[in-house]
């Protein structure tokens, strides 16, 4: 049974599920080398708490407990030793997360989970890392996590029933619905949402139109909620950039990037965290 969580970084994506682990009602770890990074996740997520309380959203004695069971640390071994489930959320880099797996699974105990929040590497390539593959899974959240409904669960060549199972547990209990995909490149969502982006943003480059008339068409002809350009932009145009090189090196060239994007990467224009992408986020952060 999952009782406590640690959460290995502090980013968007790990501060993010961090909440959902505490408001769940799990003991809830966050582990990050930079004290600072671990103070101003704590400080997100007493943020996010407010604002759930103010709309309503999450109950004041809720919140209260919720930060209560979080806890911070800058070493790794504490941080995972007595947690059920560990949740890597570090950038998308094969060694960086092959590396701090290697470490967090001769760290914690034998019937501990090892799960990655990768939204495109293989997951068996990252199990080789450890020892306990049958017990190393997927578990891919999306931007912002307290907000977005679904979680990917991304079955490895090893990862067992028994794993996939007290997963689903996990999401459900977060209040999410999960899904569960074979371990292929891009798994199913960020291989369709890439798919879409990149054609846009090949039009874009092509001048069939502006950036803001292609989402329109996404929005009000498809009902998409967010057309494919704002949303690269929320999710980063670098992160967009790697998954893409990832996925034109796996699956072929029809995900290679196009020279605009490429661009853009160059000159910092990254989405919303530089302020400027294919819009302006000067108001918005």
């Amino acid at each position: 049974m999952i009782r406590q969580i640690a959460i290995i970084g502090t980013g968007t994506m790990g501060r993010g599920i961090a909440y959902l682990s505490a408001v769940a009602g799990y003991e809830t770890i966050i582990y990050d080398v930079d004290s600072a990074a671990l103070d101003a996740a704590r400080a997100s997520i007493e943020s996010t708490l407010r604002k759930g309380v103010e709309k309503g959203k999450v109950a004041e004695a809720i919140a209260g407990e919720a930060i209560e069971r979080v806890q911070l640390a800058n070493e790794l071994e504490p941080a995972v030793r007595t947690a059920d489930l560990i949740i890597e959320a570090v950038p998308e880099d094969p060694d960086l997360k092959k590396n701090l797996f290697s470490q967090a699974d001769l760290f914690c105990g034998e019937e501990t989970i090892l799960a990655t929040n990768t939204s495109s590497i293989s997951i068996t390539k990252l199990a080789s890392a450890v020892e306990r593959r049958d017990r190393f899974v997927g578990l891919h959240f999306f931007n912002p996590p307290h907000a977005m409904k679904l979680i990917e669960i991304v079955r490895g060549e090893r990862t067992s029933d028994h794993t996939i199972e007290q997963a689903r547990e996990v999401a459900e209990r977060m209040g999410k619905q999960p899904i569960v995909v074979r371990d292929i490149p891009g798994f199913a969502t960020s291989r369709l949402g890439i798919a879409i982006g990149l054609e846009a943003m090949r039009m874009l480059e092509d001048g069939v139109a502006s950036a803001e008339d292609i989402d329109r068409a996404m929005e009000l002809g498809y009902n998409h909620p967010m057309g494919p350009l704002r949303l690269s932009d929320i999710v980063g145009l670098d992160v967009r950039l790697g998954i893409a090189e990832y996925l034109a090196s796996t699956l072929g060239p029809r995900f290679e990037p196009p020279e605009l994007l490429r661009r853009m990467v160059r000159e910092g224009k990254l989405g919303r965290k530089s302020g400027r992408g294919f819009y302006e986020w000067k108001d918005e952060g």
